[in-house]
C-alpha cells in the first residue's frame, strides 16, 4: 500500500477464508481502541464499519504524512501507516487467539487500500458513494433492517444518534457537502448505489 498526503482511501480487509473477525461485542470495541491508537496519528477517519468477518474505513491522509517519494529527514519513518496497519491486525489477532484458545492467522494476508480521491485523478462522487456504501453494509448483509440498528459503524454518529469522536465529522461534512439535518442525511444515505459504482470502490 502506498499512502500520499491529502489523498482519500477506502481501506478494507476480511477474515482469512472469510472467517469471523469479531466474536462478541467486546471484540469490536477492542479493535476500535487499537484503530484509534494506531491509525489516527496519520489520518482522519471519515467513515467506518466493522462487520462480523470484515471491516471498512474511509480515511484521508494527513498533509504532513511522509511517504516513499518524499525526502527522508529528521529520522521520520517513511509510510508509517503501512506498518501501523500491520501492527493493528497482528496485535488484535494475538489477543483474540489468546482469549479463545485459537492459533494461526485471523486476517487475509494483504489489507487493501483503494485511492478514491486525490488532487489529480480522484472523483468526488466516487468518494461520496464509498461513504454511503460503508454505512449500508450491515443493511445489505441482512444483519439489520435499519442502518441505525448496527452499533459498529459511524452511521449513528452522522445521524445524530450517538456522540462518537472516531470520525472527523466536520471534515466529512465539508468534503462531501453532507446535510446537518438528520432526516436529510438519512434520506441521502438510503439511496441505492449501482453495482458498477460499487465496483469502482475496490
Amino acid at each position: 500500500m502506498q499512502f500520499h498526503p491529502g489523498h482519500t482511501y477506502h481501506l478494507y480487509n476480511q477474515g482469512n477464508n472469510r472467517q469471523k473477525l469479531f466474536f462478541e461485542q467486546d471484540n469490536y470495541r477492542y479493535f476500535l481502541e487499537k484503530v484509534r491508537k494506531e491509525l489516527l496519528p496519520y489520518c482522519d477517519i471519515l467513515a467506518w464499519c466493522l462487520m462480523p468477518n470484515h471491516f471498512h474505513f474511509l480515511i484521508t491522509i494527513h498533509e504532513d504524512y511522509v511517504h516513499e517519494n518524499a525526502a527522508q529527514n529528521n529520522g521520520k519513518m517513511v509510510n508509517p501507516l503501512n506498518r501501523k496497519i500491520g501492527t493493528l491486525q497482528s496485535s488484535y489477532t494475538k489477543a483474540i487467539n489468546n482469549r479463545y484458545g485459537r492459533s494461526g492467522s485471523l486476517f487475509r494476508q494483504k489489507t487493501k487500500a483503494k485511492c478514491i480521491l486525490d488532487q489529480e485523478r480522484g472523483k468526488m462522487d466516487t468518494a461520496v458513494n464509498c461513504f454511503f456504501y460503508i454505512h449500508q453494509n450491515p443493511l445489505k448483509a441482512g444483519l439489520v433492517t435499519k442502518m441505525e440498528d448496527w452499533a459498529f459503524s459511524s452511521f449513528k454518529d452522522y445521524s445524530g444518534l450517538r456522540n462518537g469522536d472516531l470520525c472527523n465529522i466536520d471534515l466529512a461534512k465539508d468534503l462531501f457537502k453532507l446535510p446537518d439535518e438528520p432526516g436529510d442525511f438519512y434520506k441521502l444515505s438510503s439511496q441505492t448505489i449501482p453495482d458498477e459504482v460499487v465496483s469502482r470502490l475496490y
